[in-house]
């Protein structure tokens, strides 16, 4: 199995808050499943990580870059899955539930790559027919 990680799982993991860290080793070390992370949420990570520089912060941009170096393919985001996201958001739109457009980026990723999404925010991603995703917080 492929997870995908979302931004408010990775921060999480780096702050060491919920139970993130311990599903985290249970089912990428011990399980040995593997992670991606799409590139927006790197975005997302980075323009954190760099908006208000302290020594925590940097210590978090340091376990973020040996995290991502875990990443397999780098997480690239083909056609496919810009088109996919138009796809979403003509769905959600639709039906009057629009959400952030990162989110729906994430979202495509994961359907066009058939990953499950390690996330917090199931409010949003709950909309999104087909999305396979994993609150590991709780």
């Amino acid at each position: 199995m492929i997870y995908a990680l979302d931004t408010n799982t990775i921060s999480n993991l780096l702050r060491g808050e919920g139970n993130v860290e311990k599903n985290f080793r249970q089912e990428i070390i011990q399980a040995g499943n593997f992670y991606t992370i799409p590139l927006i949420v790197v975005f997302e990570i980075k323009r954190w990580l760099l908006d208000k520089p302290s020594k925590q912060l940097q210590d978090f941009a340091e376990q973020f870059d040996l995290l991502f170096q875990g990443v397999e393919n780098k997480a690239e985001m083909p056609v496919a899955v810009w088109n996919k996201a138009a796809e979403i958001y003509i769905a959600l739109k639709q039906k009057g539930q629009l959400i952030k457009e990162s989110d729906m980026l994430i979202a495509a990723y994961c359907l066009v790559n058939r990953y499950t999404l390690i996330t917090r925010n199931i409010k949003d991603f709950n909309r999104i027919e087909g999305l396979h995703f994993v609150n590991w917080f709780d």
